[in-house]
């Protein structure tokens, strides 16, 4: 089997009047790029990936696919994917092993996944080894745009879709802020609900200190990204005086980073994104090494790849998800989602 074409599809969505909003940055301008895969054998493997804060970010990134990625790969065998990744490092490496090239990475990584899928008719997760029949998910909708109100109406919503486990966004001008919301929604979902913070790298080791020690005595499950990505030492100091696990990697690019991180001891509950590391072959090894230190895995966002990546890590904690869309109801039992059955990345 060969790789005949690429094809990519843009897609811009009209400025949102109220853009998604954290203590980092607004999303004003959301679109994506989606790449096809096709091969000879008929068989087409399909990803989608985008950018939301940056104007003309998805132009870029499709020009990137069309002009440098496409012809690296026509007449490869997609099965390779390994061999394919590693080519495609070393072709792009003037551009660095970060950003937009790792989106690339992404897209190339996942139709590959998916190609495979579709010729065993199996799902990802099993061509790589079965871990989790199932896998707990939170639902993370405690977006800084709302207020208090908004805030309390959609945790409601969620636990009534079944979520025993909501996050919300913290890192309020003031700490005396955070803490308002974060007692509104435990007085509107109740005391067995988990609720996780997300302070999406906004914090000072002093600051994050400071209000981690009030988050735990809240009890907050966790603590997400308070400090820049890579801010390795800082890390191991804020989980080393806090008691509240310290969860942070959505912003980290390679396993190699998260190495540095797991031997500093500096973080507690892994969050690999799919984009920034490459796809789900690094975002598995990821979770594997992870796993080695003894640290369970999360993901940034939820969909089927990344149920997929749960599935096969026997340190798999939670799936970060949205409130739940029609299809995803039929795979949600008792909070948690059933493991996909389909070829690739399919249900």
């Amino acid at each position: 089997m060969k790789i005949t074409r690429l094809e990519t599809e843009l897609y811009i969505a009209p400025p949102p009047e109220r853009p998604i909003t954290d203590a980092l940055r607004a999303n004003k301008h959301p679109g994506r790029v989606t790449l096809k895969v096709h091969t000879d054998k008929g068989l087409v493997g399909t990803s989608s990936f985008g950018f939301s804060s940056i104007r003309g970010a998805n132009q870029t990134f499709q020009t990137m696919l069309n002009e440098e990625v496409a012809p690296l790969l026509e007449g490869q065998n997609p099965l390779a994917i390994r061999l394919i990744q590693e080519d495609l490092k070393r072709a792009l490496e003037e551009q660095a092993i970060h950003g937009m090239t790792m989106y690339a990475l992404a897209s190339v990584d996942i139709a590959l996944w998916d190609i495979f899928g579709q010729e065993t008719g199996q799902p990802a997760h099993r061509l790589i080894g079965q871990a989790k029949d199932r896998i707990p998910a939170y639902t993370m909708v405690g977006w800084m745009h709302f207020d208090v109100d908004e805030l309390k109406e959609v945790c409601a919503r969620a636990v009534a879709e079944g979520f025993k486990a909501v996050k919300v966004k913290v890192g309020s001008p003031t700490l005396g802020e955070d803490i308002r919301r974060l007692e509104a929604v435990r007085a509107e979902v109740g005391p067995e609900v988990i609720i996780m913070v997300d302070a999406n790298q906004t914090l000072s080791v002093f600051e994050a200190l400071r209000r981690g020690q009030v988050f735990q005595e809240m009890g907050v499950f966790w603590f997400e990204e308070p400090l820049p990505a890579r801010n390795y030492d800082d890390y191991a100091e804020l989980a080393h005086g806090l008691v509240i696990p310290i969860a942070t990697g959505e912003n980290l690019y390679g396993k190699e980073e998260f190495k540095e991180l797991l031997v500093r001891r500096g973080i507690d509950i892994v969050q690999v994104d799919l984009a920034r590391l490459g796809g789900f072959s690094e975002c598995v090894a990821t979770g594997l090494t992870a796993a080695a230190f003894g640290v369970p895995c999360c993901t940034h966002g939820g969909g089927l790849i990344k149920l997929n990546i749960l599935c096969a890590l026997p340190n798999a904690m939670y799936l970060e998800t949205g409130l739940l869309t029609d299809e995803d109801r039929d795979h949600f039992v008792d909070g948690c989602f059933l493991a996909p059955e389909g070829p690739g990345f399919s249900w």
